[in-house]
């Protein structure tokens, strides 16, 4: 396939950014959106020119780094899967793809394709744990009975990978889908239900201070989310939050 390439360049936090076209020829159908974008930056790099900057690490669809908003999309064309698992047999020869950084005043750009997600760590550090001595203390497996619906909720939850395709997708950028998720995969469970309180009020709290929008429920997190996390967990952060502030 032989591919016109409109890429976000932006040199760094400071600088003012610009759309740059690039062309890329014999694209296999076979490869991945990221080694599409390899076989670019190395004809960047033989023409001297500097290559574009964009996050990767496991590229198995687990570590939520790729996040590329692709044709207007989070994470690109398909469903259920992140940026790494995109395969360009999505595309068509001659297609034009527009490539940018996720959009999101909590999210400021760094270089190119990449934002700072470091707000998602602080909300993490506000509250996504629990405090549990486990220094010779520890229980066996199975002394505390969790119903298979509620351990299945919570892992269901656990499997947010904060990529941030929720907060880029939502026209209000809104983290409360990533928020909930966290809140919910402790909730359920008997180990997270001791700071519960304390941990719904700090973790909303910071997610505010971020600067991310409110939820207005239109369900376009959900629809993007390479992990198929459901609106319910936002119902349940919310419900947990009035249960903690009452």
């Amino acid at each position: 396939m032989n591919l016109t390439l409109k890429i976000w360049r932006q040199k760094d936090s400071k600088a003012k950014g610009q759309m740059v076209d690039y062309k890329v020829t014999d694209i296999s159908e076979h490869m991945s959106f990221l080694e599409m974008m390899d076989v670019l930056n190395e004809q960047l790099v033989n023409t001297g020119e500097e290559p574009v900057a964009f996050d990767h690490d496991c590229r198995e669809g687990i570590c939520g780094m790729c996040s590329l908003y692709i044709n207007g999309e989070a994470h690109g064309p398909d469903r259920g899967i992140t940026t790494c698992q995109l395969h360009m047999r999505m595309f068509k020869d001659g297609d034009t793809i527009t490539i940018e950084p996720w959009r999101a005043a909590a999210f400021p750009v760094i270089k190119d394709l990449i934002v700072d997600r470091m707000a998602f760590e602080r909300i993490q550090q506000a509250g996504g744990f629990i405090s549990v001595n486990t220094s010779g203390n520890t229980q066996d497996a199975n002394s505390l009975p969790i119903s298979k619906i509620a351990a299945d909720e919570a892992m269901d939850a656990a499997t947010c990978i904060g990529c941030g395709a929720c907060v880029a997708t939502c026209k209000n950028s809104s983290a409360m889908l990533f928020v909930g998720a966290k809140v919910s995969q402790y909730a359920l469970l008997p180990q997270g239900q001791v700071e519960a309180p304390e941990r719904v009020k700090n973790m909303v709290a910071q997610m505010d201070l971020e600067g991310f929008g409110n939820c207005t429920n239109t369900g376009a997190c959900e629809v993007e989310c390479p992990k198929g996390i459901t609106l319910e967990n936002i119902a349940r952060m919310n419900r947990e939050l009035m249960k903690a502030n009452i």
